[in-house]
């Protein structure tokens, strides 16, 4: 972490404008004398609900026996990350859960908080426990019931049983519904039968599959008395005490992977493996000794979503831990960038820093009010989840409002991870590509982020048929007189009320107003209008258009549903952005001090231009904003930029990551002492009077 001793205390006195195109600027809030952010309290914020648990986790992954070594070997750095993870069952991380009768903690939201922070010691690590306890251990604990519970939690907890999660298959990812993984049930034996019949039905990309899973959770369809119905998840045992695989079983390993190569990702199969009928994990449905299949929800569908729906925890999580390690190559490129000095006028001066160029400013600051976006929508997140999974909200209008959140976010917050650790990266020019300042790494163990726990896009279409859902609703067996009512009596209400997603009504409004009214600024209020309205109008145009499906056979239904897909997809990204942009105005509205509210106002209008200007093309296209209007984003953009520059190392030191976590030698005040080294040469060279004359000076003299 950079100390801010080592910048300048006072402003300087040099207004030149280089031949590199950037003029001195104050660095600091201090310099440009304006109010600095309280940073403690801009830190709790960040931090969010479960600050305490954060900070312990943090605290623990100080030490070294925690971090990603670059470059080691994959057995190895597998070996390491096992070890790690008895470490934390040690420090009791694996604990936070689960139950207090099998020695757990009963608290989902620190536990989730907490699994996050370990992404700043190795991405590894973080998937690894995540696979243990919150995949595989929580599969036994969502979808089993007490007899399971008793038999198996406590060894679970304490990494006695390390298991794999087989749900995901090679020829089925996001597509559960559909995998090929069979249980058969046999009355005679009271047994289920585990078996792949095909290739493509092998259980793949499975941590603690190649090597260390001694059982799996094992998702298949569950077929009794000749009828199939549908994915059920048994408890398989994998290997015996030496580490063979028991007989039936077998399997390969995924080997040298794009990134995450401290976890044993793996493939399964099952030739007619026998488990016995209580292996059934039957919170949901249940088989008789005889055969007899029952269930308390009737549905086949609605039990499947409710099966999937008990382990919605690791959407959840990819979306916090996608913040933090993005926010953690924000903190590294931004400290590098008031450190590093590039181009001078060509007269001897001082180089200018980085982030004095308004084109670096463009490429770092907007990505920083957008993960500040991402802590407050995903503390909302995380909240939600909690009371869910606490037993205090859980209904099943909760529990989909919880999944189609998770499913608005994750994709938002994972996308972004890669796009602005590779920008990071590129604004650290060599420096970044070393992997000691950690943006290699990142972006290749956060590359899988974007397809783990189901494919973004795929997310985003179960948004949008939500938000289509929705939308019907309202307006079912309305007449024309009640719509014009609805219309009219819309207004933007309670950010982030309490469903987690925005009621959307018909724009029947006057649009010309709503263009007129936008004329006057882009505050606050204009921004929020723009982004709703943008959600409603293509909820509500691809409504329109998916009209005649009702009516149409099931084929053609189909193509024009995948006609609209792509727009579908595009308003629920649209939704999720809205609802980052409330999140971040709850917390600026929560602000009590003065200067840190205002820093924080200026910070999410900066987020919420960036998302206008990215969608400029659709605002002027639908008559949203005129051509002047949208040409002032950008400037207005460029402006805030500008204004936020001086604020900017306070802002990624809110972070509150200690030099333990960003590990970065180029974020670590080694720059800023290369440069002072280098301006203390160049100043006693000029002293000295030993100092080479400029060809340049030369070539002047001569022309006079």
């Amino acid at each position: 972490m950079a100390d801010v001793a080592v910048r300048s205390s006072t402003p300087s006195a040099d207004k030149r404008t280089p031949e590199g195109g950037a003029p001195t600027a104050p660095r600091t809030a201090a310099e440009a004398h304006e109010a600095r952010i309280d940073q403690d309290a801009v830190t709790a914020a960040l931090l969010g609900t479960w600050r305490e648990t954060r900070l312990e986790a943090r605290e623990l992954i100080k030490d070294p026996i925690f971090w990603q070594k670059p470059g080691q070997p994959m057995a190895e750095h597998r070996a390491r990350v096992l070890e790690q993870l008895r470490l934390l069952v040690d420090n009791n991380g694996s604990r936070r859960a689960f139950p207090t009768e099998y020695g757990g903690l009963e608290d989902n939201g620190a536990n989730l908080a907490g699994f996050e922070e370990l992404v700043l010691a190795d991405p590894s690590l973080q998937i690894k426990s995540g696979v243990q306890w919150g995949l595989f251990g929580s599969a036994v604990y969502q979808l089993g019931t007490k007899k399971h519970h008793d038999k198996w939690l406590r060894d679970i907890i304490s990494l006695d049983l390390p298991g794999a999660f087989a749900m995901t298959e090679t020829g089925h990812g996001s597509d559960v519904a559909a995998i090929g993984t069979t249980a058969t049930y046999d009355p005679e034996t009271e047994e289920f039968v585990i078996h792949t019949p095909f290739r493509g039905a092998w259980k793949d990309y499975l941590g603690n599959a190649a090597l260390h899973g001694k059982a799996a959770t094992v998702f298949a369809q569950l077929i009794t008395g000749g009828v199939n119905y549908g994915v059920h998840c048994f408890f398989v045992p994998l290997r015996d005490d030496t580490g063979e695989f028991l007989p039936g079983i077998g399997g390969e390993d995924d080997g040298v992977k794009g990134g995450l190569n401290g976890i044993d990702n793996g493939r399964l199969h099952f030739d007619h493996v026998r488990v016995p009928r209580e292996n059934l994990l039957n919170r949901y449905g249940d088989v008789a000794a005889d055969g007899t299949y029952t269930s308390d929800i009737d549905s086949p569908g609605r039990r499947f979503f409710t099966m999937l729906g008990a382990l919605v925890q690791g959407r959840v999580s990819l979306d916090g831990a996608a913040t933090t390690a993005t926010a953690l190559a924000l903190d590294i490129a931004i400290t590098y960038a008031n450190q590093r000095r590039q181009f001078d006028s060509g007269a001897g001066t001082d180089e200018v820093v980085l982030l004095d160029y308004a084109k670096h400013q463009r490429r770092l600051l907007p990505r920083l009010a957008q993960v500040y976006a991402q802590f407050f929508s995903h503390d909302e997140l995380l909240r939600k989840f909690d009371g869910v999974f606490s037993g205090r909200t859980d209904t099943p209008d909760e529990r989909e409002d919880l999944e189609t959140l998770a499913a608005a976010l994750k994709p938002l917050s994972t996308w972004n991870a890669l796009e602005t650790i590779q920008e990071c990266r590129e604004a650290c020019g060599g420096q970044g590509f070393l992997a000691e300042n950690r943006m290699v790494n990142l972006h290749q163990d956060l590359d899988v982020y974007v397809t783990f726990e189901g494919d973004n896009n795929v997310l985003l279409q179960l948004v949008g048929k939500r938000l289509l859902g929705d939308f019907a609703k309202q307006f079912k067996g309305a007449d024309a007189a009640d719509l014009a009512r609805f219309a009219i009596g819309q207004t933007a209400g309670k950010v982030f009320h309490g469903a987690g997603l925005r009621q959307l009504g018909q724009a029947v409004t006057d649009l010309g107003s709503t263009a007129r009214s936008v004329e006057l600024g882009l505050r606050g209020d204009h921004q929020h209008e723009l982004l709703a309205d943008r959600v409603q109008q293509m909820v509500s145009d691809i409504a329109g258009r998916l009209r005649p499906a009702s009516k149409l056979p099931a084929d053609e239904a189909a193509a024009l549903f995948n006609e609209n897909q792509a727009q579908l997809i595009e308003a629920a990204r649209a939704h999720g952005e809205l609802l980052q942009w409330e999140a971040f105005t709850d917390a600026v509205n929560k602000t009590t001090d003065e200067g840190t509210k205002q820093v924080l106002t200026w910070l999410r209008d900066l987020f919420g231009l960036s998302l206008l200007e990215r969608h400029l093309a659709w605002y002027l296209i639908n008559g949203r904003l005129s051509t002047q209007r949208a040409g002032a984003v950008s400037r207005y953009i460029d402006r805030l930029s500008a204004r936020l520059r001086p604020h900017a190392q306070d802002l990624v030191e809110a972070f509150g990551f200690a030099p333990e976590h960003v590990r970065a030698p180029i974020a670590s005040g080694a720059e800023q002492e290369r440069q002072d080294e280098a301006a203390a040469f160049f100043a006693a060279q000029r002293a000295s009077g030993q100092a080479p004359v400029s060809e340049k000076s030369l070539q002047k003299k001569s022309k006079k």
